[in-house]
């Protein structure tokens, strides 16, 4: 794990309250995660998730990731814990637009204190946003409790790559992201087996650096007015940003973040 200091709660509310998580969505859609609906399925099909199960998304931001269940595997109901109100009301408008808040219920409390009943859900969901945790032990512990005996643990995450990153290097990128620290895909499996899970799928889904690529290209060639908007034309807000994310792109080109995908069973 690498990890650095001034990053807590309150920054993430502060990043997807404001303009920020705007521009996110902006360039990764309303699946706030890199890989958007290949990744979601992938990771659905790899944990089994199907037809009748319920479900418990931690950090479910404005709920695409249940929406996508309930969708397209069938699922019978989805409680998605946020601490972020902006993203839960979005949320909320968006599941009722759909048809769908009947199926998902959104909870805006710490996901580290959701509160939900021990051992109730068929799975635990979660897509590119537990790095934003700053206790992921507590975090993987929470997940555990709220998932049934044979049930799953299935999640993504921004975890660090297989080539060693500086401290320097680790700083500049946790601050810009406003990540408190970042995994790697062996923690996570400690983490998950400490809580009492055998680890199915533990992996790097190697789609970080070409999605970095992705969003980038799509900054500089189609939406630079629409990103402009959003921050209150602030060019040189845009090119600071620019800069970070160009950063973040040689490190994932380096392997040295990642994404990793994960599956465990509850014991």
């Amino acid at each position: 794990m690498k990890a650095t200091t001034g990053i807590d709660l309150s920054s993430v509310q502060g990043v997807y309250n404001g303009a920020e998580g705007d521009l996110w969505e902006l360039v990764m859609g309303e699946q706030i995660h890199i890989g958007g609906f290949v990744s979601s399925m992938a990771l659905a099909e790899k944990a089994g998730i199907g037809a009748g199960m319920t479900g418990v998304d931690l950090c479910c931001c404005n709920g695409a990731g249940m929406r996508f269940l309930v969708r397209f595997r069938n699922v019978a109901s989805m409680q998605g814990v946020d601490a972020t109100e902006t993203v839960v009301n979005r949320g909320k408008q968006r599941c009722s637009d759909e048809g769908m808040a009947d199926k998902i219920t959104f909870h805006l409390k710490d996901v580290l204190n959701s509160g939900l009943p021990s051992g109730q859900a068929d799975f635990v969901w979660g897509e590119d946003a537990w790095c934003y945790v700053v206790d992921k032990a507590k975090l993987i512990s929470e997940a555990a409790r709220l998932v049934k005996p044979g049930g799953f643990v299935a999640f993504t995450d921004w975890v660090l790559g297989s080539v060693a990153i500086s401290d320097a290097e680790a700083d500049r990128f946790l601050k810009f992201m406003k990540f408190a620290n970042v995994q790697s895909v062996g923690g996570y499996k400690e983490l998950l087996e400490a809580n009492g899970c055998e680890v199915a799928v533990a992996e790097d889904t190697e789609q970080f650096a070409p999605h970095v690529d992705l969003y980038l290209d799509m900054l500089n060639k189609q939406l630079t007015y629409d990103a402009l908007k959003i921050i209150g034309f602030d060019m040189d807000l845009m090119q600071a940003m620019g800069g970070e994310m160009a950063f973040m792109q040689e490190l994932a080109h380096a392997k040295k973040i990642a994404q990793g995908r994960f599956v465990a069973i509850k014991k």
